[in-house]
């Protein structure tokens, strides 16, 4: 049986542009929370995701699915180990609790969506990420102290958030 509405729930779009668009900057990547947990009763978040050259997180597993649809670029995916190069209109899944990581080492700038289900990535990206205006904001130049404290944060976190980083 599948239940009633719940009219308390209200329709979400996710407009280029908008102003009350948090974004991170977190790893060297730009993260824009398009599409929260809390705007979806926990089931999912999206996340836009810009990965310069360069850029990408270490090593991780977390106890949830995600998901990554490159939209521009290419990007290495690391799963279990093995190398993947993944394109532009491709859709990666990565299941739960497996080892991965990605990295852009195309030479240019890649766009990608990252979908998780359930959400809770969205608040640990805000927790741990500097906030940044948006895309064209130029990432934070942080010291070493900060850099320190940042991985720190993310490190005593990651358990809350059901991640762990290899």
């Amino acid at each position: 049986m599948i239940p009633d509405d719940d009219p308390s729930r209200a329709l979400t779009v996710a407009t280029p542009g908008d102003p009350a668009t948090p974004f991170v900057s977190l790893v060297g990547n730009t993260y824009a929370m398009l599409i929260t947990g809390e705007q979806t009763n926990g089931q999912y978040c999206l996340i836009e995701m810009r990965v310069p050259d360069g850029g990408g997180p270490p090593p991780h597993r977390h106890d949830f699915e995600e998901m990554f649809t490159v939209l521009e670029g290419e990007l290495e995916f690391t799963f279990r180990g093995e190398k993947h190069l993944v394109r532009a209109g491709s859709t990666v899944n990565i299941p739960a609790n497996a080892p991965h990581n990605f990295r852009n080492v195309s030479g240019a700038p890649a766009r990608m969506l990252c979908m998780c289900t359930p959400a809770g990535q969205d608040e640990y990206f805000l927790r741990i990420g500097t906030p940044v205006t948006g895309w064209d904001a130029p990432a934070p130049r942080l010291t070493a102290d900060e850099q320190a404290a940042q991985r720190a944060r993310a490190a005593d976190l990651a358990a809350t958030y059901r991640s762990e980083f290899l």
